[in-house]
């Protein structure tokens, strides 16, 4: 850990935030079961020792670990996690998801704090950007594979199962893609916004500059549309935009980015059922609800969740107050609905304030950081969260058609949960680099800096004294 006056102070704010985030989730865990058996859970020490003790380990990994990064990033993901998993155990009649979530959370913070300490020096990810993007672009492809692709119902085919596992390896893909981008982008950032491939009066860059980085977002989004994966397609087109925008300083590319976005948007309305099919609910919901098995009832969720918000109104029907399981599968994709219902408006806006307090943060990292690539990682990365967030609100909501997507730590799922802290540890990382070279802390080296430098003094040593032998002799020999 640094001595610096300002890493201790930022992670001195980060722990109090951190156990204002632990009270606040300890609160409304004990408020959630006091509505919905009228008892205090007896497992409620327990849980807060967890809680608590999780979140602990993230910060002491961050203070040792990266001492400058933000202080809010770390925080905020806490308060969502528990917010999210609170309501999970709201919904959970079975009392099996909270188990399985709360065994998500170990592993993504485990993850976090093994991407801190293997991810010493962010430009180093940079040098393996073709073997990420091959990886990343085989567990785009994993799902497709006969015998272990699985459907989802919706017939979107975006996980794996081996044996009692189960996992969607498109949450991964898209960390391993956002590197891809950000190092081939800073690399050849110059080239692609000179633009000296003249086309009638427009500047283009040259297509060898751009094919690469081309194909593979090209790739990507074929085989989610393959997948009928638009949620995650939408994602990918939305990252590959914002990327070319921020390394070129070009707004055409948004420009041409909107145009294509809108012309894909019309052409898979009228390829994809489902999409056809997402859109009618989306325009109205009514027609397709409270139908029997044989008319089907695809209207259920969007209606029931207008109830759960109506029902909650400004301040909540109160924790364990309201009638969230009436929206099927509520824990995934409709979670933000049954916040809505219990927590009313005031504690939906502050789920949106925290996401949009995250993104902040997001872009103040990349706005610090000086190196090309390490502003560009930034940037994806807070894209991710951001147009990941704004889709599933927008969808619950009805502000957009609603796309297969989860809420970032906040909805039930393992592959989501466990990439997002991953993400999370790359943002803290890339923060805390921009604090050592904005020199706001010392720059220290790291171990395997202090352990290759050590080796390379005895290398030294070695050599000195093997090449001082033959001196010595010589000189013994002359004089007798």
């Amino acid at each position: 850990m640094s001595n610096s006056p300002i890493a201790s102070r930022r992670r001195n704010n980060e722990l109090v935030l951190i156990l204002m985030a632990a009270v606040l989730t300890g609160g409304a865990y004990l408020l959630a079961s006091l509505g919905k058996t009228s008892d205090i859970p007896a497992n409620l020490i327990g849980f807060l020792v967890i809680v608590l003790g999780l979140l602990v380990v993230a910060h002491v990994a961050t203070r040792f670990l990266a001492a400058g990064a933000d202080s809010c990033l770390l925080p905020l993901a806490a308060l969502l996690n528990g917010i999210g998993y609170v309501f999970i155990v709201r919904v959970d009649v079975r009392n099996r998801l909270a188990g399985l979530q709360s065994i998500w959370t170990l592993l993504g913070i485990g993850l976090y704090v093994a991407v801190l300490v293997l991810v010493r020096r962010v430009p180093d990810l940079a040098r393996y950007k073709w073997t990420l993007l091959f990886l990343g672009a085989g567990l785009l492809v994993l799902p497709m594979v006969p015998g272990i692709g699985t459907f989802n119902g919706t017939n979107a085919r975006l996980w794996v199962s081996v044996g009692p596992f189960s996992l969607q390896p498109g949450e991964f893909a898209k960390v391993f893609l956002a590197i891809f981008f950000a190092a081939y982008l800073a690399e050849n950032r110059e080239l692609i916004a000179t633009g000296n491939w003249r086309v009638w009066r427009l500047n283009l860059p040259q297509p060898r500059d751009l094919l690469p980085i081309v194909a593979a977002w090209g790739f990507s989004v074929v085989v989610l549309v393959g997948q009928k994966d638009l949620g995650s397609s939408l994602l990918f087109f939305t990252l590959f935009v914002v990327l070319l925008w921020v390394a070129t300083e070009r707004a055409a590319f948004l420009v041409v980015g909107g145009v294509l976005f809108a012309t894909g948007a019309v052409i898979a309305w009228r390829v994809f059922s489902n999409v056809q099919s997402r859109v009618t609910l989306w325009l109205d919901p009514w027609s397709q609800f409270g139908g029997t098995t044989l008319t089907g009832d695809k209207g259920r969720q969007a209606v029931q969740a207008w109830f759960a918000f109506a029902n909650g109104g400004l301040f909540g029907t109160g924790l364990g107050q309201g009638s969230p399981n009436k929206i099927p599968a509520v824990q995934n994709d409709y979670i933000f609905a049954a916040i809505g219902e219990e927590l009313g408006l005031v504690g939906a806006t502050a789920i949106l304030i925290a996401f949009l307090l995250m993104i902040g943060a997001g872009l103040s990292v990349a706005v610090k950081a000086q190196r090309p690539f390490e502003k560009l990682l930034a940037t994806g990365l807070t894209t991710i969260l951001g147009v990941q967030a704004f889709v599933i609100m927008g969808g619950v909501t009805r502000l957009l058609p609603l796309t297969g997507v989860t809420l970032p730590f906040v909805s039930y799922g393992g592959s989501s949960l466990i990439a997002n802290f991953a993400l999370l540890g790359l943002l803290i990382r890339i923060s805390d680099s921009a604090a050592r070279r904005n020199r706001e802390i010392p720059d220290l080296p790291t171990l395997s800096e202090r352990l290759a430098a050590r080796r390379l003094r005895r290398q030294i040593v070695r050599a000195d004294r093997i090449a001082a032998k033959p001196a010595s002799s010589t000189s013994v020999g002359g004089s007798q």
